[in-house]
């Protein structure tokens, strides 16, 4: 037995692993990642229970429990709890930094080719392709995340509680603080919480945000402006990364008209094509709304809220996850959060599904997923490459 994992076992403090190793493995995992949160949970765990032994299972899976509490990108925030725990403060700078840094360097390579090739057959048919595909994908987390969120009636009453709200124009961060409230109000009713207790982060921090932001952003998007849009959904979003989708499109297309639809498709799309966090869309639109400096505050905004709730997590999660009353609450939250999911799903794939061919791409796709249990990032690339092929053929 290792000393890092007696060390994981026996409740002391494992001995800590030189930062050059940390930042090789998750540049690494940073380039390789492909799949989506789910799948980069996996292959951290393979890397630092499997075959580092840096942690043990219980400590590992203590660390994916905490990351499940807290807004922001899940697998992101695991990322950076590992450098916490492996390298201290500076661990958790560059565990971050390394996972995060190749999904937004490719997603800004991809946003300056889009912004200046974005006519060519090529470009369109790559995006025609992935499109479909993505809306496939989309709807495999909906139907995995529902077998989890939508447990019992008072769970399905509060995501159809949100989704009423969001389709009468609410806020969606009032659609799933609603959504909240419901699932702890009837927990309350009857004397406690549905199942283990979990961990809380107050929606107060959050709150404050959203208002920063909504005054910032009025004048437009100035560099300041996109910083106080990303930071406050970097601070508020919980849940998968799909639920990002959500908010950008309420945000950025609903509210302030920065993008167009089909633009924010674009985006998730090149989100779904590159490694590492889906949160690099961010640095997409950012490059779009502002070029090069855009790009860096639209990714300086959105993750580092996920570095700072880490930070603060790490010495209060043990208090926290006693706490009945929070997780009766994040049981409504993350059902809302589903209901948004399907609503905005619906919106894209109006965008994706545009004739006959893509409507096939897409059910393969779904075929693939669904029946066969492929692997998203192959599905992305058969997308692209199907797109592709069907721009060339059509001349």
């Amino acid at each position: 037995m290792t000393a890092a994992r007696a060390g994981a076992e026996g409740g002391g403090a494992p001995p800590r692993a030189p930062l050059g190793e940390l930042a090789a493995l998750f540049l690494r995992l940073g380039l390789t990642a492909f799949g989506g949160p789910a799948a980069h949970v996996a292959m951290m765990r393979d890397e630092v229970v499997v075959r580092r032994r840096w942690l043990s299972e219980e400590a590992f899976l203590d660390l994916v429990g905490v990351t499940q509490i807290l807004p922001g990108p899940n697998s992101t925030e695991l990322a950076i709890h590992i450098g916490l725990e492996r390298g201290g403060p500076a661990g958790l700078l560059v565990a971050g930094a390394c996972f995060i840094g190749p999904a937004a360097l490719a997603s800004g390579a991809l946003a300056w080719a889009y912004v200046r090739y974005g006519a060519l057959p090529q470009a369109g048919g790559l995006l025609y392709g992935v499109k479909p595909v993505m809306i496939a994908v989309v709807a495999q987390a909906l139907v995995g995340l529902g077998q989890k969120a939508l447990v019992g009636w008072h769970a399905r009453a509060a995501a159809a509680a949100a989704l009423g709200a969001a389709l009468a124009g609410a806020h969606e961060l009032v659609a799933i603080s609603g959504a909240g409230a419901i699932a702890a109000s009837v927990a309350a009713a009857k004397g406690g919480a549905r199942g283990a207790p979990r961990a809380w982060a107050p929606p107060a921090l959050g709150a404050l945000g959203a208002k920063a932001a909504g005054g910032a952003a009025a004048a437009g998007a100035g560099l300041g402006a996109i910083f106080a849009v990303f930071l406050k959904t970097g601070g508020l979003l919980f849940g998968s990364g799909y639920v990002l989708l959500a908010y950008l499109r309420a945000d950025l297309v609903e509210r302030r008209g920065w993008l167009t639809e089909a633009q924010l498709l674009d985006a998730i799309a090149v989100g779904q094509v590159t490694p590492g966090p889906v949160f690099s869309t961010a640095t997409f639109v950012g490059y779009l709304l502002g070029g090069g400096p855009g790009a860096l505050a639209a990714t300086a905004g959105i993750f580092l809220p996920a570095f700072v709730f880490v930070a603060l997590a790490g010495g209060l999660a043990a208090r926290l996850r006693r706490s009945a009353a929070a997780g009766a609450f994040l049981d409504g939250v993350n059902a809302g959060s589903l209901a948004l999911m399907a609503l905005v799903s619906v919106h894209l794939a109006r965008g994706a599904l545009v004739d006959a061919p893509a409507g096939l791409i897409a059910a393969a796709g779904g075929f693939a997923l669904f029946r066969l249990r492929l692997n998203s990032a192959y599905l992305v690339l058969f997308g692209a490459l199907a797109g592709l092929a069907l721009t060339r053929a059509r001349g």
